[in-house]
Order: structure tokens, then sequence, then C-alpha cells
């Protein structure tokens, strides 16, 4: 079911609606001032709001990353599941319905074309001559592999690319995608390495469900990784997505999560894009393609003209390899990993400021969770590290208002800028409950933070603020795929309620990362088709 666009007058009328709905601030009475009114004092100031307070948030989670901001059509380009007859690529009996149009595969999304042979004997994966990961699929001479539910349109153009590894005598490979023209047929000569083949198609007709299929004839062979994309896309990245975001104009972006982080091995995400390994996604479902690494982000800021944040793994990383990360980001290209960033392709130190040190380490759900006092010695010691490479660098703790940022800010005070907090709210059957679980979780944590303030020896001279670094609704039913909430009018007022707030606690609160961007609990949702299929009400 598609969602009607929601107007654009709508984000002022939830911001004046929530501004009713809000209690003004204390004041001394006033005389032949009658209840009710609304008293406005425009000697009272307080302190310029932060603009990163409209910072937005982006995982690796459900449509977010891959099926939302990367133009990627293909499911498991590059095979990490094992392909086999028992085809049934979203859980047995499972297909898109109209519930949930856009699913996460949890099984190989390809498909065998037998031609009537059995499909066991025809494709087999591999550990020999392997392109990427930990196997290939090598395919009979006569044999297919066809991947569906591929959206095609009209008029539209679409490219990609394939590799190949012939064997024996010369192994043609055929590419089709239907509802198109165009593709390839060529060779690929044997006894050499894997030999790319690009390919060009033009959608014919309105295809909801179409497949692209790669076959070889003549001699077996084995093929590597494939990739389909709109030819309109930027750099790898979604031109329709693209553009809606530079509309929203949001000052900084906070990667790659999210619990994703606490298991992403950010190593995996450089060097030639075909050949990344492929990775199950550490916390969440489908495979992690490791498409959409450190320089697809940073790229991605750039174009949007935007401040890029990354979060260093604290959960199952260390030390070492958060201050090398940070080196590749920064570094000089004569420093050891400032020389693989510019072997991969940028000289120019990326240059970001601000990064989070783990995400959510307080809670039990978290790869690599620790009690809170061996966690504060985990936080100094991988501060301390990254500091090394870089002393410039804004550190942003790891807190959540309570036992655990208490003890955080007194044992690491002097090696955090900021400190994180992330909160979440539920359903309410009435709408102005609904509304008042936002603000009212962003008074809660801004009063703790004001606590501490008073009786923590170590924040003395100090002023570390508040990194709301996640924050939203997030309730099911979800109909944009994994954790994919549709929201409503009684959101954005809620949303709208929440900057009213963050405005109010100015001298407290000192960012905020509107969680997630496309899809998932995102602002806007897109679907395979490269168009709007639905709209959150907050723009």
């Amino acid at each position: 079911m598609k969602m009607p666009r929601w107007p654009r007058a709508i984000p002022a009328v939830a911001a004046l609606l929530a501004v009713s709905a809000l209690p003004a601030p204390a004041q001394a009475p006033n005389p032949g001032f009658e209840s009710g009114g609304i008293v406005v004092d425009p000697a009272q100031k307080g302190e310029p709001m932060s603009p990163l307070i409209y910072g937005q948030f982006i995982e690796h989670l459900g449509r977010c990353v891959y099926g939302g901001i990367w133009a990627e059509m293909l499911e498991d380009r590059k095979f990490h599941y094992d392909i086999t007859p028992d085809f049934a690529p979203y859980g047995a009996g499972k297909t898109p319905s109209a519930e949930i149009p856009f699913p996460v595969v949890s099984a190989s999304p390809w498909q065998i074309v037998a031609e009537g042979r059995d499909p066991a004997a025809t494709v087999s994966m591999s550990t020999n001559h392997v392109f990427t990961g930990r196997h290939v699929p090598r395919l009979a001479a006569g044999a297919a592999i066809r991947q569906g539910d591929l959206a095609v349109e009209k008029g539209r153009e679409y490219e990609g690319h394939v590799w190949v590894r012939g064997e024996g005598a010369t192994t043609r490979v055929t590419v089709t995608l239907d509802g198109a023209k165009g593709g390839f047929a060529g060779a690929a000569a044997s006894g050499r390495d894997y030999v790319r083949f690009p390919f060009l198609f033009r959608g014919t007709a309105d295809v909801a469900r179409a497949g692209l299929s790669v076959r070889l004839d003549g001699a077996p062979g084995r093929i590597g990784t494939v990739s389909l994309m709109p030819a309109d896309n930027v750099e790898g990245l979604r031109a329709d997505t693209l553009a809606l975001l530079r509309e929203l104009k949001s000052p900084i972006y906070r990667w790659p999560g999210g619990n994703f982080v606490s298991g992403y091995d950010w190593r995996d995400g450089i060097g030639d894009r075909d050949r990344r390994p492929p990775r199950v996604n550490p916390a969440w479902t489908g495979v992690e393609h490791n498409d959409f690494g450190m320089h697809e982000f940073v790229r991605f800021c750039r174009l949007l003209e935007t401040e890029p944040l990354i979060t260093v793994n604290t959960g199952f990383g260390d030390a070492h390899s958060a201050a090398a990360e940070l080196e590749y980001a920064n570094g000089a290209a004569d420093t050891p990993w400032g020389r693989k960033r510019a072997l991969n392709g940028a000289r120019q130190p990326f240059g970001v400021k601000y990064w989070c040190i783990g995400n959510e380490m307080w809670g039990a759900w978290q790869l690599g969770y620790m009690k809170a006092e061996h966690y504060f010695i985990k936080h100094n010691w991988v501060v301390d590290t990254m500091r090394q490479v870089d002393p410039t660098f804004v550190p942003i703790a790891s807190g959540n208002a309570g036992p655990w940022s208490e003890g955080l800010l007194r044992e690491c005070a002097g090696r955090m800028d900021l400190v994180a907090e992330h909160f979440y709210c539920k359903e309410r059957p009435d709408v102005p409950g609904h509304v008042r679980q936002i603000p009212d979780a962003i008074r809660r944590k801004a009063a703790a933070h004001r606590e501490y303030r008073t009786k923590i020896e170590s924040l003395k001279g100090r002023d570390i603020r508040i990194a709301m670094t996640e924050w939203n609704y997030c309730y099911g039913p979800h109909p944009f795929g994994e954790i994919g909430t549709r929201y409503f009018l009684k959101d954005a007022l809620g949303i709208a309620a929440g900057l009213h707030e963050y405005a109010r606690n100015s001298d407290i609160v000192g960012a905020a990362f509107y969680a997630q961007t496309v899809n998932v609990i995102g602002v806007r949702k897109r679907n395979r088709a490269q168009e709007t299929d639905g709209q959150t009400a907050v723009w």
C-alpha cells in the first residue's frame, strides 16, 4: 500500500500545534494577566541552539543503506549464501507482499536455471579460485543463475557488470534482464583470471518483479560477483534519495551504527568494492555487502555538504583498531594507514572531526558488553590510543542516564567532549500522551545531566554536553522491512515538540541525531522501484 506524500505545510502546522501543547516556562506573576494566556518575556534569553540538533543517523540495518541510500539492486551479489535447488530467499513459503513489499533475504536470492537437468549438477559452490568471500558459484556449460524481484521501469537505463573466470574451452557469458533490451554476450578466455564484463540495459516495459540472468555456455566457469544499478546513480548512491536528502539539509550524519558497529570491521569496507568480503550482518539480518564503507560514507557527506561522524567499534573492537581507523580517515598520506587510504584513491585526509566511542555499551544486547567498571577502563584506553594518532578529534562517550552515565562522567570526563544518550518511544493510544513522550524524555535526560554537574567533582570546569545520537518513535507493525515503522501526524507532532524541548535545553544538549534517515525508523521511505513508497509526517 502506497502512502500519500504529506503536504509541505504539515511541518509548520505540526510545530505550531506542538508549541500550543507545551506548558509555558515559569514566569513571575503578571498583574492583569488572565489564566490560559501566553506570556512572552523578551528579556529571558537562552543559549543559542546548536545547529547539530538537526543531525541524522544511518545504520546498516534493514533497508536504510542497501535499498535506501545505496543504488545496488541485487541482493547477495557476492554470493555469501550457498546457491541451492531449495530456492527460498525470504524463508520457507515467504515472498514479498503488499504488507511487506521489500523484505530482507535470509538465504540465497539466486535461483538455478538448469533447463531440464538436475539443478544440483549444474551449479555448485566452489572454494577454489575464489573471487571474494569464502566461495563462488561454479556453473556447468548451459546453466544459468537468476535473481528475481527486481523493479524495471520503461525508459530507464540500468548499468552493471559481471566478473567471470572461464574453464577449458572459451566460456561464453550472456546477461539478460526481463523487460529490458541490451545486456551482454561475450566470451571469457580460459586459463586467465576473472574478467570484468560491463553491460547496459534500457527498460522496455514496467515490470514489478523482473529477473536478471547470467548464463554460461561452451564450457563451465565461475562467477565472481555481479552488480546492477540504475544508470543515473551518483557514484553508487541512489540519485532520488540523494536529491531528497539535499532538501533536508542536515548538518551532520552519524554512521555506521548503532548495534551494527559492535561487530563491524571497518577494514572490510575499504579497497576495491567488488572484492570486499560479504559478511552476515553482525547485529541484524541479511548480508552486509561492504559496498558502503568509509570512502562511500564520506563521499555521501561531501555530496550533501554535511559533516561526517563515525562510530568506532568498542564492542568486539579494540583501541588499536579504532586508532588505525582514525589514522586511515585523518592521517597524512605518509602515515601507515594514511598511505593505504591514498592507495585506495583518497590522497587527501578525510578530516573527520566527530567520533562516537562505541554504541550503547551499557546494554546487555550489545556485542562485547561488559560491566561498567570494566568498560570505563576500555573507553579511556581507546580514547588515549586514538589521541596518539590525532589529538584534535572530538570523542563522544557512550552514555545512558543513570548509574552508567554518572559513572562514565566520574571516571572518563577527561576523555570525552560530549556524552551520547539514546531514547525511543512506543505508541500510545491518546494523541496528547503520545506526543508528550518525546519532550518528556529529552527533559529527563537534560535534568539528569544538570544534576551530575552539581555532584561530580571531575565535571568542575568542564562543559560536557549531551549528544542525543539516537531519538525517535519506534513501534510496529513494520511494513517497510526490518524495523520499518510507518509514521503518522501524531509522530510529527511529537518530533516537533521534541525540537522545541531541545531549544529549551540548549545549555545542556549540544547535538541530536534523528534515527534513522531512510526506511527503517526513518524520515523517508524508498522502495525497490527507485521512488517514494511513503513518507513520515516529519520533514
